[in-house]
This record gives structure tokens, sequence and C-alpha cells, in this order.
């Protein structure tokens, strides 16, 4: 009977160390010479070094100076890398559709814009969608350009600048980065300071 045992247990021990340590490791050690920005979580740092975020996770970005990302039902109050998910309700729930027509009726109250990208108040799957497309980045141009005191044409530059291809050219759909363009708007188009009287 052991001499049944014994080859099962063996290969069991070696691809286990082969497959479950040795792969991973040799991939791991690749990809941090062949690719290190990606393979330590595409960090994004301020001057000083430190971490500010990740160019593959969104944040929430509130104050009127920035772009806003997507809505996220990630965790108990959105954007919670910890808890990524979207809110599983169906296209019929009745609560999503009054979320909907809500952020939808503040969106153009507040933008004065009938049309509303899907983007602006739908969540992504993982709530986590560090980009949103074009059309909502623009969207929000005018309101950033009043927070910060410059042109609402300096501020679809910038946003114009920070438009990503579909990957290959045919993979998805042209998307603004929210972190890395706020972190534009911040060097490009810093927030005036009203002057003392």
């Amino acid at each position: 009977m052991l001499s049944d045992i014994r080859p099962a247990i063996v290969s069991t021990v070696l691809f286990t160390a082969l497959l479950g340590l040795g792969y991973p490791l040799a991939i791991t050690g690749i990809a941090k010479v062949a690719f290190p920005y990606q393979a330590e979580g595409s960090l994004v740092r301020d001057g000083s070094g430190k971490i500010v975020g990740s160019a593959l996770i969104a944040q929430p970005f509130a104050k009127d100076e920035y772009l806003h990302p997507r809505p996220s039902a990630a965790g108990s109050n959105g954007y919670d890398a910890s808890g990524s998910s979207g809110s599983n309700y169906g296209p019929l729930n009745p609560d999503l559709a009054k979320r909907i027509k809500g952020d939808a009726a503040n969106l153009r109250a507040s933008t004065g814009h009938e049309e509303i990208p899907d983007d602006a108040i739908t969540t992504s799957a993982s709530g986590l969608d560090p980009d949103i497309s074009p059309a909502y980045a623009l969207l929000q141009a005018d309101r950033i350009a009043k927070a910060r005191g410059v042109s609402p044409e300096q501020v679809r530059k910038i946003i114009s600048d920070h438009v990503g291809a579909p990957t290959l050219g045919f993979l998805g759909q042209p998307h603004v980065n929210v972190l890395m363009t706020n972190r534009a708007l911040d060097t490009a188009a810093p927030k005036s300071t009203p002057k003392a009287s």
C-alpha cells in the first residue's frame, strides 16, 4: 500500500513546490525587472516621494477643483479597495433606478447639460474603476475651471491631453485616468487663492 501512496505524495510535494512556489516567484521576479512600476501596483507618488494613490484604483475626489470619478458601491462608503464589488442590483431594481434618476437630476442641475454620460451615474463592476469617459471628464470642466480660477479652455486642454487610447488601439474605449489628470490639474492649473485686501 505504501508503494501506491508514495508516488502520489511525492507528486503532490513536487508540484506544490514547483507550481505553488517556484513559478509564482519566477514570474514575480521577471515582472519586477521587466515592469517595475506595474509590479509594484502602479503607485503614484508626490514630489516628496509620498504615495498618493494608484493609477489602477479609483479614490474619492469630491472637491469642486477636481475631476470626480464614477460612483462606487465598493464597501459601505464606496471606493474601498478591500470591498471591491458592484451593488449587485439588477437593471429593474427600484432602488437602483431611484439612485440613478436622482444622480442624473443632480448632475443636470449642476452642469446645465441635459445629456449625461452613462459612467457619470453608473458604478463599475469593481466599484474601483480609475478611469472615466472623455465625455464625463469634459462635462466637469466648467466646474473645475471656476473652482480653480482658470479658463474652461485651459481645463479642457489638460483633460484632452490625458485621454488614453483603447488598449492596442481597439480594446476598450478612450478613457481619462482621474488621479493622473487631477495631478496634472494641480501642476498646470493650481487653484488660485484670493488676494488679501
